[in-house]
Parts: structure tokens; sequence; C-alpha cells
């Protein structure tokens, strides 16, 4: 999973250098496969229920599973790329929201606070800790900031398949909810909304895309981490 982990940095890292006005999210997704399969990876989301691409590209206020297609990136888009790799029958999966150009200072702001409360949910994981933890980190870090986490949706335990039991809201209770144990792989991954928590689904290219209900911008962010007896080991790290 580390070596799943550290191809799908790897190419985030690239996707990154790319961005920019007038570049498609075809032309990341394109990027994305050629990078993954050059690195000795498999583009994980490609098939997977029937996606159409390797990467989701999601733009402003759409929060997740956007489709890669012709869609140009326009200075001042909020870009959200995830990213799933498989490496010898293991999975990694990260995710990261990326400003084309200067972004409103809202944008700004949003993404530091997302970045963030992927930080303090990747402390929390480490044996005897709770996934109420996980999600009271990421509520706190998020609602104190004068945001809205989505609840509909959230990360997952990951391991020889993308999306494993169980799943990891981004809200909840400390001290409450299954226990975290030395050896679980978990994709964290907050979705915060400037305006309300509501999200609906919406077809774009024929597959269903979330967006927020009120139109407001959404960030996201994803690392794979291990819980350790030494720590969290966060395996989609540049590097491993």
């Amino acid at each position: 999973m580390q070596a799943a982990g550290a191809i799908a940095a790897q190419v985030m890292a690239e996707i990154k250098q790319a961005v920019r006005p007038g570049v498609t999210t075809a032309d990341l997704d394109r990027l994305a496969e050629r990078r993954i399969k050059a690195l000795g990876g498999r583009p994980a989301f490609k098939g997977l229920y029937g996606f159409p691409a390797s990467i989701c590209a999601s733009l402003n206020h759409e929060v997740v599973h956007g489709v890669p297609g012709k869609r140009q990136l326009m200075l001042g888009d909020l870009l959200k790329v995830d990213i799933g790799v498989s490496h010898e029958g293991y999975c990694a999966d990260m995710a990261c929201s990326i400003g084309v150009g200067e972004v409103c200072a809202e944008a700004q702001r949003l993404l530091a606070v997302t970045a963030a409360a992927l930080d303090d949910a990747v402390i929390m994981c480490r044996p005897g800790r709770t996934l109420g933890d996980i999600g009271a980190a990421v509520q706190r870090r998020a609602e104190v900031s004068g945001f809205s986490v989505v609840r509909d949706y959230g990360g997952h335990g990951i391991g020889r398949r993308m999306h494993e039991e169980p799943w990891i809201g981004n809200f909840g209770v400390p001290n409450s909810g299954l226990s975290l144990v030395s050896g679980m792989t978990l994709a964290l991954e907050p979705m915060i909304n400037v305006g309300g928590s509501d999200v609906v689904t919406v077809d774009h290219e024929g597959w269903p895309v979330i967006v927020t209900a009120d139109g407001t911008l959404s960030a996201h962010f994803e690392h794979t981490v291990a819980v350790t007896d030494q720590g969290p080991m966060v395996l989609t790290a540049r590097g491993g």
C-alpha cells in the first residue's frame, strides 16, 4: 500500500504542476493514467462501479465524483482531484484541492481549513482512538471556521479493495464508535463546504456527480493512513 501511495503522491504532484487556465480536465486525466502506468501502478478508479476515467475532477461547487472531459480550467476555479492507484493487489487513495491561478480569499481560506482538517484527522489515527474522534476533529475544524462538513459522504477503509469497511464520517462524537487498532488502513477525506452541508446529485456526462445544494464552494483533501503502534503513517505522503 505504501508503494501504491507513493505512486499516487507522485502523480498528484505532477498534476498540480499541470494545472493552469486552458487545460481541460481530460488532459489531466490522460496525464494521470499515463504516469500511473509508467510508475508501475494501475488506475484503480477506471472501471470501478463503471467510472470511465482514472481520476475524479470536480470544479467549484462540485464536491466529488466529477468526470474529466472537455471543460477547460479557468482562472480562479477551485479544482478537486481524486486519484486511486492499485499496485500489486493493494490500493491507495488520495485527493487534493487546487486553485487555478489566483483564487478568491474565501477559497483560499476554505483550502487552508480543509487541509488542516485532514491533518487533524490523521493525528487521531492511533490505537485506542475511535472513528468518532476522527469525525469530531474534522467537524470541529470546519465549524469553528464558519464552514460545514458534508455528512452524506466520507472516508472509508481501504486495502486490497478501494472501498472497504468502515465508513468514516467527517462529523462525530469523541470517544464513540469503532476503536482503532494497529494495522488498520483508512482513507480519510474531509469534504468541507463554504455554505450548508446539504448536497445533491446531478448528472454530468452520464455520471452522478455530488454538488453543494446551495451552489457554494466545496473543498476535498484525502490521505490513505495506516494506524500503527508508533502513530499514524501517511501512505500517500510524497516519497512513500
